[in-house]
């Protein structure tokens, strides 16, 4: 019976410490759902019904995305930003690309649910 029982431990992590599907496949940091909304309301406007929208597209986002894939988009992104030859990778690179084509994929889908 302890063998089972440790294998279905093994199997099922997020369980037996107690979380929720939901909680398992959302791995966005409270600071980063934070900052998204911030600069969402910051773009479109500070009103309570900005709020709400922003909240759902980040929602949204963090359903289609991982945080670390999420990260990696941002950070290109903000290279893209710095300029320079030593940034250049981020403008040229397919890898760089695609990461940015996935984030902007799933703002368009956010943006669609939620706005």
């Amino acid at each position: 019976m302890k063998s089972l029982l440790a294998s279905m431990l093994i199997a099922l992590p997020g369980v037996a410490l107690g979380q929720t599907a939901a909680e398992r496949l959302n791995d966005f940091p409270t600071a980063a759902r934070a900052d998204y909304v911030f600069a969402c309301m910051s773009t479109n406007g500070t009103t309570r019904e900005m709020l709400q929208k922003c909240s759902c597209s980040v929602d949204e986002v963090a359903q289609i995305l991982s945080y670390e894939e999420y990260l990696e988009a941002e950070t290109v992104l903000s290279m893209r930003r710095v300029g320079g030859e030593r940034m250049a990778v981020f403008n040229s690179s397919a890898a760089a690309a695609n990461l940015v084509a996935e984030l902007r994929r799933a703002q368009a889908e956010a943006e669609i649910v939620c706005f």
